[in-house]
């Protein structure tokens, strides 16, 4: 599940070099991308701010250093990354960083409560989907279990990070990861375990757990739109947890099948899907937290 537009991070007093950047990164589509993006120039000297709008696939950086060294920076993810535009800074521009100052820290606290919520909803449903996936025999349950725990990780991450050392963001980063991929793999085994050996998924079971999540989901949408509302910049968290949404009502779908069908392929390919958009979510998370400055 989440940040958006206008997000803004200020570091440094000195903006007589400043310039303005637009990168567009294609395949940054959720907030947890954004946060690994937001990481990787983490340690970027030179960068006064960064705007991100999730909707357009756009970051905007203001900084006092060579476009190309963030670039660089944000080539290692693998999503696309290009510089649209880079211009100086005009006056205006230079006054709204200033002017926006005091806003920051009171826009970061509002922020944090959000994300402790979203944490705590992950976190609760992560546990609820694998354990009643081992009890309904569901690849895809057990699957959206570790999407969900992807989820909680990325704000665990977020939270923790906040006014520490880049040295411990990354080893945070780092075992959240490791976990992310053993959980991955281990999804990945139990379709195959059940591919070989069989299984008999419950339908009703699926679908019951599954509208739970989807409901759960649906309640973190409710609490970014009002946060929204509010002059919080959370639309991406919104289209974190609408994505969620969707994973929600395809593993519902492959319940249906499962049911209408009698045969287990449905949840089992359903599994697999989620499986590696969690796996390629973990090593994305790694290569960032080894990544040296």
């Amino acid at each position: 599940m989440f940040l958006n537009k206008d997000k803004i991070i200020t570091t440094s007093k000195d903006y007589t070099t400043m310039k303005k950047t637009i990168f567009r990164i294609p395949k940054m589509d959720c907030a947890s991308e954004e946060r690994l993006v937001r990481m990787a120039l983490s340690d970027s000297k030179g960068t006064e701010q960064l705007i991100f709008d999730i909707q357009e696939r756009k970051l905007t950086v203001f900084h006092t250093s060579e476009s190309q060294r963030l670039m660089d920076k944000l080539k290692p993810l693998g999503y696309g990354a290009e510089i649209e535009s880079s211009l100086d800074l005009s006056s205006d521009e230079k006054d709204e960083i200033l002017s926006n100052k005091s806003k920051i820290a009171e826009q970061e606290s509002a922020e944090s409560r959000v994300l402790w919520i979203l944490l705590l909803i992950n976190g609760i449903m992560f546990f609820a989907e694998i354990f009643y996936g081992f009890i309904a025999q569901s690849a895809g349950l057990i699957a959206d279990a570790m999407d969900m725990f992807a989820d909680a990780g990325v704000y665990g991450i977020s939270l923790y990070a906040v006014g520490r050392s880049l040295n411990l963001q990354r080893k945070a980063a780092r075992v959240s990861g490791y976990a992310q991929l053993l959980l991955a793999l281990f999804a990945l085994f139990e379709v195959l375990r059940r591919l070989i050996f069989g299984s008999n998924p419950e339908a009703l079971s699926m679908i019951y757990i599954s509208i739970i999540a989807l409901i759960a989901n649906v309640i973190c949408l409710i609490l970014i739109n009002k946060q929204k509302s509010g002059g919080l910049h959370m639309r991406a968290s919104a289209i974190f947890s609408a994505n969620d949404v969707i994973v929600n009502l395809s593993v519902i779908l492959a319940a249906v099948l499962v049911y209408f069908t009698k045969s287990q392929i449905p949840d089992l390919v359903i599994g697999l899907l989620i499986s590696l958009v969690v796996l390629r979510g973990a090593i994305t998370i790694l290569r960032l937290s080894k990544k040296k400055p």
